[in-house]
């Protein structure tokens, strides 16, 4: 028997980021980076990731917010005034961008609201959490993280009394504590009929999604720096694992990849560039590992190219104008496709090669145009570690 239309009708989720430019704080904040990218390019991108999210959307009262979130694929709405000062609250502007997500979604079901300040969101998080609330056919769910502390409180002569513990008794081990969780501060999911009818982020049964991301909501400097350094350490990234396990063959720009994007010049018309010691030592590995088809793919006509492959025991194609096809018979020869393919650039000759290949990547300090499309920001800029952050994140989920 046929389906009925309305029997077709797929539910839709869509998430809504507020990002209001009046941070008082850390001025600026939302457009801060953390591993090359800002707080609300991070954000957008988590969300895109997501498989469940049919849009996503930025709230903001701030013209360069919009803009950078558009640069990386969201959808923008302008947030009244009375909406963006400090005591206006979330719920306020989530209700507020409804009715735009409505009339783009008109199947419109659940809601997402991701908080810029907390970086290290995936979009494997998103989706666990709608997951969550589905299985657990709760009105709305949200991040957590395990805790494990002894909470203390105070009695009514002002001494302390254990809350999660008896402390008269023989001290218990962390893990034989009663399960309690800490709201990460990252994401929010609601059913829309709920969510309307009461006006409340929790409104009705909740469920809870253990997450295993740092629990830092950016508020200060200092968080930015202890954010930037998790962000550039080996092996996080915010790909998917089985995303990068489907690699087979890696392919890089030259300029602007391995070295910095600057050559120096001397008075014959000579030129050097320089590279990265660590990005040599990435490359290395993934090489030796033997699960990699590897090249390098430059436009530059520099001999300075053929010595750097050489080095670094790479084959190597250069004085390259249409990297698309050089790429298609490159790995045709392989027997392989262009779902087979990470491929890392930096500029716009590059967008091509990045838009067929499966996975695309390129360094924090690319062309925007490249920033927009790229799958994949590495933390650091070219010839400044970039490669090697990449080849850590890769190399651990080689080695699992």
């Amino acid at each position: 028997m046929p389906h009925s239309v309305s029997s077709q009708i797929q539910p839709q989720a869509a998430c809504v980021i507020l990002a209001r430019g009046g941070s008082k704080g850390v001025p600026g904040k939302n457009l801060r980076p953390v591993g090359g990218v800002s707080l609300i390019g991070r954000a957008v991108r988590a969300a895109r990731a997501a498989t469940q999210i049919a849009g996503v959307y930025v709230s903001t009262d701030d013209a360069a917010i919009a803009a950078e979130a558009a640069l990386h694929g969201a959808k923008i709405i302008d947030r009244p005034a009375e909406l963006s000062g400090d005591t206006a609250t979330s719920e306020a502007g989530w209700l507020h961008a409804v009715p735009v997500m409505q009339q783009d979604l008109p199947h419109l079901s659940r809601l997402v609201f991701l908080q810029c300040t907390s970086p290290f969101i995936t979009g494997q998080d998103i989706d666990g959490c709608l997951n969550e609330m589905t299985a657990r056919a709760a009105d709305c769910a949200l991040s957590v993280t395990e805790d494990h502390s002894f909470l203390w409180g105070l009695d009514a002569s002002g001494m302390g009394v254990g809350t999660n513990h008896n402390e008269r008794e023989q001290r218990k081990r962390r893990q034989d504590l009663p399960p309690q969780y800490c709201e990460s501060g990252a994401i929010y999911c609601v059913a829309l009929e709920p969510f309307l009818r009461t006006g409340q982020r929790f409104c009705g049964t909740v469920a809870l999604y253990p997450v295993d991301h740092p629990p830092i909501e950016i508020d200060t400097l200092q968080d930015f720096a202890l954010c930037s350094q998790l962000a550039q350490a080996g092996g996080r990234s915010e790909i998917a694992s089985e995303r990068l396990a489907a690699v087979k063959a890696i392919v890089m720009d030259f300029d602007g990849v391995h070295t910095d994007n600057l050559v120096t010049t001397d008075q014959n018309g000579v030129e050097s560039v320089r590279t990265s010691r660590g990005d040599g030592m990435g490359i290395s590995h993934l090489r030796d590992s033997g699960q990699f088809e590897m090249m390098i793919l430059s436009k530059e006509r520099n001999p300075v190219v053929l010595k750097r492959a050489e080095k670094l025991k790479l084959e190597v194609h250069h004085s390259v104008d249409d990297k698309v096809a050089a790429l298609q018979e490159w790995l045709a020869e392989r027997g392989l496709g262009w779902q087979d393919l990470l491929y890392v650039g930096n500029d716009v000759n590059d967008r091509g090669a990045m838009e067929h290949a499966g996975l695309s990547a390129c360094p924090s300090d690319s062309h925007p145009d490249i920033l927009g499309i790229a799958d994949w920001i590495l933390p650091l800029p070219g010839g400044h570690g970039a490669l090697r952050a990449m080849s850590d994140v890769i190399m651990s989920v080689v080695a699992k």
